[in-house]
């Protein structure tokens, strides 16, 4: 991918110590897609899911700003510090091309934003990231790699309605990283709720440990996140894998649930199938409700064809089926949808 980089060296001179290098580097995704949805959900509302709310009237055609990945500007950058001691950053913003405007709530960087040291003992980083638990989903669960219809964050992470940034992102967090030895590697973070008089409130806590060595990755994580009163919680667990034949790359992964007291166990399977310039994705996900009549199947379809390194076009086709009180819906990678199906057809830029 080409990238503008803009290179400043600090003379020692200004310093008054032995120079250091720094690096920043602008990229971005642009993706434009249509959508079409198709199906009434029972049960939804003009607040989201809700078990019991009234059907409405939803699906329809729509051009979507990130089916495949979240169109964004970024800016990341490192300092070597010496020692071996690097500092970085990373500031990006998530963009709604098709009219304009800003994703994830009209925040400034509302897809990341941190600082922090990198060495031989690890990373540390600080602000807004991704919370261990949705990287092993994104990385190594699911083969749609959490965009197009059809993706594992439909069934597998918290609707928006109990939970808005549905485990994507955690504010006020401390990551750690392992450095990589032998192909095993672990992380954890955690998130200060902030909340006055409560310092359990809204606190988050994540963590995941696994093997990558090809052709194999295997990623054990979890997430647990309290609500606002410190009343009662989010938690999942993840065991996810994927092994890369060449031909064809096979995916499966279980997840143990409890969402506030709604307790669920997800698996999902599925491949992706490269073949020249063509990409072909398939998957299953089988969410079964354990303590109430919530189960859901969902079904996905892909293709990507690579016009050039940086550009891609795509095509992708999801659908779930909801039993007894289950209200998900199939989305994409920016948008939660509305509806039980949908298809993407789009184009995707990086840079």
């Amino acid at each position: 991918m080409k990238k503008l980089h803009v290179a400043l060296a600090l003379a020692g001179a200004v310093a008054g110590t032995a120079h250091a290098q720094s690096a920043v580097e602008v990229y971005g995704v642009l993706d434009m897609g249509f959508v079409r949805e198709s199906g009434t959900i029972a049960g939804l509302d003009s607040n989201g899911p809700l078990p019991g709310g009234t059907p409405i009237s939803a699906g329809g055609n729509k051009l979507s700003s990130g089916a495949q990945s979240g169109t964004r500007l970024g800016f990341k950058g490192t300092e070597d510090l010496g020692g071996g001691l690097k500092a970085l950053f990373v500031l990006e913003t998530g963009i709604a091309a098709d009219r304009g405007g800003f994703n994830q709530g009209n925040l400034a960087f509302g897809r990341q934003s941190f600082v922090g040291l990198q060495g031989n003992f690890g990373t540390v980083t600080l602000g807004r990231q991704y919370p261990s638990y949705f990287l092993a989903l994104n990385q190594v669960a699911d083969p749609f790699a959490s965009g197009l219809a059809g993706n594992a964050q439909n069934l597998m992470l918290p609707p928006s309605i109990i939970e808005p940034d549905r485990a994507i992102r955690m504010n006020n967090a401390v990551k750690y990283a392992s450095p990589i030895i032998g192909g095993v590697s672990g992380e954890i973070a955690y998130g200060f709720g902030e909340v006055a008089d409560n310092q359990s409130a809204n606190r988050v806590f994540t963590a995941s440990i696994g093997y990558q060595q090809q052709p194999v990755a295997v990623r054990l994580a979890h997430y647990r996140k309290n609500n606002e009163t410190d009343t009662a919680r989010i938690t999942s667990t993840l065991l996810a894998a994927n092994w890369d034949f060449g031909v064809a790359k096979l995916f499966a992964a279980y997840a143990d649930n409890d969402w506030f007291g709604i307790d669920s166990r997800d698996l999902l399977i599925g491949a992706t199938v490269p073949y020249g310039q063509h990409t072909f994705i398939v998957s299953f996900i089988r969410k079964d409700g354990r303590n109430v009549s919530a189960d859901a199947d969902q079904a996905g379809l892909g293709y990507t064809y690579k016009l050039s390194k940086r550009t891609n076009l795509y095509a992708a086709y999801g659908r779930i089926d909801n039993e007894g009180g289950a209200t998900f819906t199939v989305g994409n990678n920016s948008e939660n949808g509305t509806s039980k199906a949908a298809f993407n057809l789009g184009v995707r830029h990086l840079f």
